[in-house]
């Protein structure tokens, strides 16, 4: 028999709005966090413009421990910080400026929290330049100068250890990396878990640095990233837009709480909302799909599998949060929608990105995504998609479902999909918490 898995808790690390409240805000206002950077300049990007969350040293000092903030790599720190105030959000009393070590890890509760890429910052900032003097000098002194924490800040896992170091997780506590479906597989991970009946509760979410070495191989590939607009940043990611010419890469993080129903009564926990099914899969780099680009039957199937699963009438579905990067799959992936959903254009959702206000987080931007989603469904509100005033013409079919203002409306379901590089897809359905 399915277990109920409800959310309970939410933290945002974004471009546009650390912390939860700054991230709705920002969201509702339709607040751009893409700005221009003069480094990618001085090395001669040909996109000169990204978001990284805006956040200073004595920002993050307020929350960790100095002694641990110079182990954690930029990742490390995002995910870090979402998933303090996810914990606390849910319910949790953690301060760990008053210490964490004490006590009893919590042996029903695990985390899966991914990483597209991981510490570029500690390999170019750190790494590259040690060896690079040692390999100048022929030094004999090996790797010392480095300090002993090179190694765990370099590690694919460390964005899932640092986390279950500061909560205290006893259950299963990894990273995962699946490109730009990092995020939302996570997702689907903690509920598949949690179904099985290995935990009773996760932590999941992504989190990816805004460092220049993370978006320097996309740099490389041209046209991949938007390059016309490093005059105007806000105006650079336009999914569904006739104007989108490349996604703009971002950073930062985004944690869920989820938790078995039955759990999240018994401790009095507020329960925000219910994920009602979650699925992923890979269109095989088959008929179209590739190493970048989608198989659009994957998609569609990824989609539909969630549909049928849940037994929710397409026609039910209030909003649909897409993966919608600002390029040419934009126009596939609608298709991919109308052919799932089986509307017609004037009983189609609403239909968003929130990444016309964040960018493309890589492996971030499913978790991103999904705390709007819930955001959004919690409070009553779909946030604008910007920059698509003038919709691409292979879209116009359902332009009236695309809002480009905010729209106070209650909504029930919420649909949220990522497509990944590697032709890796995920969905997950929120649904309205009733209060039973």
């Amino acid at each position: 028999m399915r277990k109920r898995i409800v959310v309970t808790g939410l933290g945002a690390v974004a471009p546009n709005g650390v912390g939860l409240p700054a991230y709705r805000e920002a969201l509702k206002a339709g607040k751009s966090g893409i700005t221009w950077h003069e480094q990618l300049k001085k090395l001669n990007f040909a996109s000169q413009i990204g978001g990284a969350p805006p956040i200073d040293e004595d920002d993050i000092l307020k929350v960790l421990p100095q002694a641990d903030y110079h182990k954690l790599n930029e990742p490390m720190v995002y995910a870090a910080l979402a998933a303090v105030e996810c914990a606390r959000m849910s319910g949790e009393d953690i301060d760990l400026l008053k210490g964490y070590s004490a006590g009893h890890a919590d042996w029903e509760t695990g985390a899966i929290i991914g990483s597209g890429i991981g510490g570029m910052d500690t390999m170019f900032e750190e790494l590259g330049p040690v060896m690079a003097e040692a390999a100048e000098q022929e030094a004999a002194r090996g790797t010392s100068p480095m300090g002993t924490d090179i190694v765990p800040k370099v590690m694919s896992s460390s964005v899932s250890v640092a986390v279950g170091k500061f909560l205290g997780t006893g259950g299963q506590t990894f990273s995962n990396s699946s490109a730009c479906n990092t995020g939302t597989e996570a997702v689907f991970e903690a509920w598949k878990h949690m179904q099985i009946g290995f935990a009773e509760s996760m932590y999941a979410g992504g989190a990816e640095g805004s460092h220049y070495g993370i978006w320097a191989g996309f740099d490389a590939m041209r046209d991949v990233l938007c390059s016309k607009f490093n005059d105007m940043p806000e105006k650079g990611s336009q999914p569904m837009g006739a104007g989108a010419c490349g996604f703009v890469p971002s950073g930062g993080s985004g944690v869920i709480r989820l938790e078995t129903l039955e759990r999240a009564q018994k401790r009095g926990a507020k329960i925000l909302c219910e994920l009602v099914t979650a699925y992923c899969n890979s269109g095989g780099q088959r008929d179209g799909g590739t190493m970048t680009f989608p198989n659009a039957d994957g998609v569609y199937r990824c989609i539909r599998r969630v549909l049928d699963d849940s037994q929710v009438d397409p026609a039910k579905i209030s909003l649909i949060n897409g993966h919608l990067t600002s390029t040419t799959a934009d126009p596939r992936e609608v298709a991919s929608w109308i052919k799932a959903l089986g509307l017609p254009p004037e009983k189609f959702p609403l239909i968003q990105s929130t990444k016309s206000m964040i960018g493309h987080s890589l492996g971030a931007a499913g978790a991103l995504e999904s705390v709007a989603a819930i955001d959004q469904l919690v409070n009553n509100y779909v946030h604008p998609s910007i920059n698509s005033e003038d919709v691409h013409p292979q879209i116009r079919v359902i332009e009236k479902s695309i809002p480009h203002q905010r729209v106070d409306r209650q909504l029930d379901y919420v649909i949220k999909a990522s497509f990944g590089f590697g032709d890796v897809n995920g969905c997950l359905l929120f649904k309205r918490w009733e209060g039973k």
